[in-house]
């Protein structure tokens, strides 16, 4: 790859050029546990799992699977929270040479059947609240055996002391009649001892499925090399972390890219103490952030809003243990990093990336220069391009905005059975990722919005991103979102959806006049609706899609 203009801003410490280890993930976990056998490497809730502990279990359930019948290539179906049996498995799974495949538990039947079936899994290893979902697909299925795992059972005090009033669910015990494996009494029943199938470098290790925001959830293909690449990669540009010494709180959900790269496989890859966090908010992440002392953290937009506005918020001269935040997933306005400078202190790190990415493929600098509204350079080894949203053909000025493609050694194999996805997604090799953004004259990108997300109001383009900025502005908002709806005379006009500070009250018009003050006259809202919170996906972004769906379902009643 040749010189751009970006790699000036790398640190003194990072390299826009990188020399890759050719070793897999488990590989990886393997050279950790001799490194540090005897430290932290998952903590739930106060119960800590040694790196000892986590081999000794990790190979007593690729054992069992190996008694399943599991072998290489196989497709294993994890619908798991953040609980130390999701790293089990996967590193199992692994192990054995199968294919791990990444589900969202919060999935409906209808989605997580249509998963199954897309992936050809032929186990599916679950909690113990899903089997009932789990027992009606079944037959619909080309699942062979289907394991259960109970949160009880990485609990470090009973579960009542977590739910007082356990529902019965909460507490199931598996029976003959649910033809479900206990994933527990599989390690308890089973030896360490198993034939190692490990997959090559360049062998596939994951299908991890896309949140279908823009249309039919697809399974992502990464090979071990590109997951292990972007794991490496966050290793050489995050050069201050010490091996074996830090501690990750982690918040973004394991089955989701985000959780799966930089918290499972990044932890792992490094010897760190992952804190697992099943369901964050902002209390209980404000709770976990004082009592472990993460030296990095990552989380979405809402939460880094949440904590904000939280009046336990400690002040900064509490805080300074932390090295580093980092925010993905979606746009984090401009107001927040400030507010979070001034009373945090720590670096934002802001990332860029998608699923087909591994998923980062762009971050602030580490200890570098972070623009405001810009979500970096692209990471070692990695290209982009703006191109005309037309054709994709003809490469934008400086400045003006058009579609992202990029182009890196973590880049994705390509969707699991979409010939014509991968044919409109992959051309030459670059990935053209649907996202509207610029360059400025260093390089530095910044995202506009999605491209289907794009209002064209009066023949004007409108990036909606640019309005939830502005909203995000006034003291009284703490969510909000920008959508177009169907108008007879301009094609589409602006809707904002709007949730203010608890306490408070807004009305249309005082949203209306503050954007006029901010904004050109044909992006401004033409009508407000005022909500207690917004649709977010898992991982807390909010979904603009389903707010349009809402809006497109209130016509047809």
């Amino acid at each position: 790859m040749e010189e751009r203009v970006w790699h000036k801003h790398y640190a003194a410490q990072a390299s826009p050029h990188l020399e890759y280890e050719e070793i897999t993930l488990p590989e990886g976990f393997d050279r950790t546990i001799k490194r540090f056998p005897n430290n932290t490497a998952l903590e739930l809730m106060g119960k800590k799992v040694s790196y000892a502990e986590l081999d000794n279990a990790v190979s007593r359930m690729a054992s069992a699977l190996q008694d399943l019948g599991v072998k290489k290539g196989d497709k294993v179906s994890l619908v798991l929270p953040n609980i130390p049996q999701v790293v089990i498995a996967a590193y199992a799974a692994w192990k054995v040479g199968a294919v791990v495949v990444m589900n969202n538990p919060l999935y409906t039947e209808r989605e997580l059947t249509y998963q199954l079936i897309d992936s050809g899994s032929t186990v599916a290893i679950i909690m113990d609240v899903l089997i009932p979902r789990f027992n009606n697909i079944r037959a619909d299925t080309g699942l062979e055996a289907i394991i259960a795992c109970h949160i009880k059972d990485y609990l470090p005090f009973p579960l009542k002391q977590l739910f007082p009033f356990v529902k019965k669910e909460l507490n199931r015990k598996i029976s003959p009649s649910d033809n479900v494996l206990d994933m527990q009494a599989l390690i308890a029943d089973s030896s360490p001892y198993y034939k190692p199938e490990y997959a090559g470098f360049n062998e596939l290790a994951a299908l991890l499925y896309t949140g279908g925001t823009t249309g039919v959830s697809k399974g992502v293909m990464h090979n071990h090399s590109s997951l292990s690449i972007n794991v490496q990669q966050a290793t050489k540009l995050l050069f201050d972390l010490e091996d074996g010494r830090e501690t990750v709180i982690g918040i973004m959900p394991i089955f989701h890219s985000a959780g799966f790269t930089f918290g499972m496989n990044h932890c792992i890859f490094r010897g760190f103490n992952h804190v697992l966090i099943p369901r964050p908010d902002p209390e209980g992440l404000l709770k976990a952030i004082l009592k472990y002392k993460p030296a990095i953290f990552g989380g979405v937009p809402t939460l880094y809003v949440g904590m904000l506005n939280h009046p336990k918020l400690p002040p900064k001269s509490e805080l300074s243990f932390i090295k580093g935040c980092i925010c993905g997933a979606a746009p984090l306005a401009v107001e927040t990093i400030n507010e979070w400078h001034e009373k945090v202190g720590a670096q934002m790190i802001e990332v860029y990336g998608m699923t087909e990415m591994s998923p980062v493929s762009h971050a602030s600098p580490w200890h570098g220069i972070c623009k405001a509204g810009s979500v970096g350079i692209p990471y070692p080894d990695t290209d982009q391009k703006v191109v005309d949203v037309e054709t994709g053909t003809k490469l934008m000025p400086t400045g003006e905005p058009g579609e992202i493609a990029v182009k890196g050694p973590q880049q994705m194999v390509g969707y699991y059975n979409k010939p014509e996805a991968n044919a409109e997604s992959i051309r030459d090799g670059w990935f053209y990722t649907g996202d509207i953004g610029h360059l400025d004259e260093e390089g530095y990108l910044f995202i506009s919005d999605r491209k289907k997300d794009m209002i064209i109001a009066g023949g004007y383009n409108i990036y909606p991103r640019e309005i939830d900025e502005v909203l995000f502005e006034h003291p009284k908002v703490i969510e909000a979102c920008a959508i177009g709806i169907p108008d007879k005379y301009r094609g589409e006009t602006v809707k904002a959806f709007v949730v203010v500070t608890q306490g408070v009250t807004m009305t249309e018009e005082e949203v209306i006049s503050f954007c006029k003050e901010k904004l050109a006259a044909y992006k401004v809202p033409k009508t407000v609706e005022f909500m207690d919170d917004l649709p977010k996906s898992a991982i807390g972004k909010i979904m603009r899609k389903d707010l349009r769906e809402m809006e497109m379902n209130k016509g047809n009643t």
